[in-house]
Order: C-alpha cells, then sequence, then structure tokens
C-alpha cells in the first residue's frame, strides 16, 4: 500500500471517530434533556439502509432512492430528510470508501485534492440548508431528484460520456475537477448524490470511469461527516431513521462489495428514475400547498 494511501485511510479513520464520538455526545444530550424516548430503528429503517447502501456500493446512488422512500412512506419530516440523509449514511459510506481506494488505482495527488475540496463545499453548504423552512428544502429536494432522475436516464440511455484512461488530472483539467467537486460537495448537503455527477466529470476529463469510485466514495466518506456536524448540532435530522440507515447500511456495503461483484443495474436504475421524479413531483406540489397556506389572504374592502 502506498504512502498516500495510508495517510487518507489514517485520516478517515480520525474522521469517522470523530463523527461517532460527536454523534453519541448529541444523542446523550438529547436523552438527558428528554427529547428521545427509544433509539432502536424499526426493521423498516434498517432495511432500508441495507438496500440503498447495497445499490450505492454499485455506484447507483443512495441518495435519491432513500429520500424517495422516506416521503412516499413518510418516515422523516421533508424538511429533515436533506440531514437524515448526510448523517444516516456517513458510516457506511466510510466503509466503501475504505474498500474502493484500497482496490482501484486512483494518482493521489488527484484523489486528495478532489476530495479536499468537495468536503469544503460540504461544509459551507450544511451551514446554508440547516437554517433552511420546510417549503425551501422541498423545493431543493424536488428539484435535486428531478437532477439525479435526468442523470439515472442518461446513464441507461449511453448518453454519458466514455472517458478516457488516466488515472490522475493534471494542469486546468485538475482545477476543473477540484471546482466541479466543491459544487457537487455543496450541493450534497441539499441531498442530491455525488455519485452520477462525479462520474460525469471524471469522463468529461477524460479520466478512467473506474477512478470515479474512490474519488465520488473517498469524498463522501470525508464530506458527509463534515456536514453531519451542523445537522446535528441544530438537530434539523430524524434520529431514528438515520440510526436505521447507518445499521442496516455497513451489512449492504460489505455483501455488495465482496458477495455480488458486478451485475447488470439498468432496470433497477430505471426503476429508481421512475420512483424518483414521481417523489420530486410530490416535493414540490407540498412546498407549492404550504406556502399556498401561509400566504396572506387579501382583506375584502367594504362597499365594493
Amino acid at each position: 500500500m502506498s504512502h498516500a494511501k495510508l495517510g487518507i485511510f489514517l485520516a478517515l479513520g480520525v474522521v469517522v471517530v470523530v463523527f461517532v464520538t460527536q454523534w453519541a455526545a448529541s444523542v446523550g444530550r438529547m436523552r438527558r434533556a428528554g427529547r428521545v424516548v427509544r433509539l432502536a430503528p424499526s426493521p423498516l429503517e434498517i432495511l432500508v439502509g441495507f438496500v440503498t447502501n447495497f445499490f450505492d456500493t454499485l455506484g447507483i446512488g443512495s441518495f435519491a432512492t432513500t429520500a424517495s422512500v422516506f416521503k412516499l412512506w413518510g418516515m422523516a419530516p421533508d424538511e429533515r430528510i436533506p440531514g437524515t440523509l448526510n448523517v444516516g449514511h456517513g458510516l457506511p459510506t466510510a466503509v466503501q470508501a475504505f474498500i474502493f481506494i484500497a482496490v482501484v488505482a486512483a494518482e493521489p495527488k488527484t484523489l486528495i485534492l478532489m476530495i479536499g475540496s468537495s468536503v469544503v463545499g460540504a461544509w459551507l453548504g450544511a451551514g446554508v440548508v440547516s437554517g433552511w423552512s420546510r417549503p425551501k428544502v422541498q423545493v431543493g429536494m424536488g428539484v435535486a431528484l428531478l437532477a439525479a432522475a435526468a442523470l439515472f436516464t442518461l446513464r441507461n440511455l449511453d448518453l454519458m460520456p466514455g472517458g478516457g484512461e488516466a488515472l490522475g488530472l493534471e494542469g486546468w483539467r485538475l482545477w476543473a475537477g477540484i471546482a466541479a467537486n466543491f459544487v457537487l460537495g455543496a450541493l450534497m448537503t441539499l441531498g442530491i448524490g455525488l455519485y452520477a455527477p462525479c462520474m460525469i466529470v471524471v469522463s468529461l476529463l477524460s479520466m478512467n470511469p473506474k477512478v470515479a469510485f474512490p474519488i465520488m466514495m473517498g469524498s463522501c466518506a470525508f464530506l458527509m461527516p463534515a456536514a453531519s456536524t451542523r445537522f446535528i448540532r441544530e438537530g434539523t435530522y430524524a434520529l431514528r431513521p438515520a440510526i436505521g440507515l447507518a445499521l442496516g447500511g455497513i451489512p449492504g456495503v460489505l455483501i455488495a462489495a465482496y458477495a455480488v461483484g458486478e451485475m447488470n443495474v439498468v432496470t433497477v436504475r430505471w426503476l429508481v428514475a421512475i420512483v424518483v421524479v414521481y417523489t420530486a413531483v410530490s416535493m414540490l406540489r407540498s412546498a407549492a400547498r404550504e406556502r399556498g397556506a401561509a400566504a396572506p389572504s387579501v382583506p375584502a374592502i367594504e362597499g365594493v
């Protein structure tokens, strides 16, 4: 193992320990304040974590699918879905990062700089999204899900760029990759998954598409804990569903990575795209209804 990869693993280990410690301390404070009655997630919440992270490991992504399930089944309030996604999927994504950084070759400088830029973007983005109102989150999530559905469709129709053979970037391409991952990191806090957009960026910059896996999984593994500290501090996430995602997600990652290998996921992506579009429309309709209900009525003028 190279010194660069060893350094990334050590840094990721520290991030995971800090994240778990902060999350546990926050839950402890909530319990002492009487804000938590039961910590154990339901079997359904754990199952959602398992299934979404299983397909996440295969490159489909987990944010759009999880957001759709949460919305359709009412498992978390709309305004808390972005925080729940970032907090709950953090640990399973860290497991993915350890696996794919170890087994997929990538040029260390490119890997480290693109991961770092996504973390900065996520940290800044979380500070904004954690203070958003419910209708604003609903609109943001609706637009994000429509974008995700479009990406699923492009991938299934083979309309995404094919990429090249490079394992790293230099010059203006490196700066373009850094800038793109900064934006994708910020959008992650809104619930826009990084995987599909990152694959497009990597391919457009003439890199080997396989290099996208350690970049996107490493980026998410570092940025999600960074963004989650904001959501945890503000309390803008759903605790039990987040725990369910973490508990179910880790075994889902391990099984997908080691037991299944590569599989044809085109049909799954088509199904996900359909569900995601439906969920996006539901989010936007909910936002429109809430804004309509909150709009002040115009008083009638007497004598007219």
